[in-house]
């Protein structure tokens, strides 16, 4: 059992506000993403060698980011929530979800693989459209389960300090120059002075030199 001193009442509650970024910033690269192929498939956007790569690559490390971001909660937050909250949450219908994913991503990457060896093919750009349809329909209602049933009950029954834990175990395992420029784009302004003031300079490094290369990488994929 992962040993953790479980919130009481009366103490300040974890902040979750990361976790709903990362959750915004995948619903809304998958909606886009989507919708990309989409138009691809239509005949709509044409695409050269070199925009396909681009968005292959791109597909890629998205995939990589929801594999990571599911796979940390299984190895990292579930075992803290549940140590925490007891049989007071049930998390075995999440984790099956997380273990359907797996296979979807699979098929994502190799798809996107296949676009762009053959991007003139519209065979190929229409089953990458459809797989992507599915992977977003399925987070959309996974991420709404999550955020209705598990960060509630994180706020409730885990401590600041294990929920700090967590997500520093989190972030380890992270690719921030994938991750940081799409959170940056879901932020509120008062969301981003938030983040500013607590991570300080870090985070404002991190941003300047992140984001403009990031902002290159988008246009080569979604246009200008």
């Amino acid at each position: 059992m992962t040993p953790v001193t479980p919130r009481t009442e009366g103490d300040p509650r974890p902040d979750t506000l990361g976790m709903r970024l990362a959750h915004r910033a995948m619903l809304r690269d998958v909606r886009r993403l989507t919708d990309r192929l989409q138009q691809v498939a239509a005949g709509r956007t044409p695409v050269d060698a070199w925009r396909a790569r681009g968005i292959a690559g791109y597909v890629a490390d998205y995939c990589d980011s929801v594999h990571h971001h599911h796979s940390a909660e299984d190895d990292v937050l579930w075992p803290v929530l549940a140590a925490s909250a007891g049989p007071s949450v049930d998390l075995g219908e999440l984790s099956d979800d997380h273990a359907a994913l797996d296979p979807l991503l699979e098929r994502i990457r190799a798809g996107a693989a296949a676009f762009a060896a053959r991007p003139a093919d519209e065979d190929t750009a229409t089953a990458l459209a459809v797989d992507l349809a599915e992977l977003r329909d399925t987070l959309e209602e996974h991420i709404a389960d999550e955020e209705a049933s598990v960060l509630p009950a994180v706020e409730e029954h885990v401590s600041v300090r294990d929920w700090a834990a967590v997500e520093a175990r989190i972030r380890k395992r992270a690719k921030l120059s994938f991750e940081v420029p799409r959170v940056v784009d879901v932020v509120t302004p008062a969301e981003r002075a938030v983040l500013v003031a607590e991570g300080g300079l870090a985070v404002r490094l991190m941003l300047a030199l992140l984001v403009p290369p990031f902002r290159r990488r988008e246009r080569r994929v979604f246009g200008s």
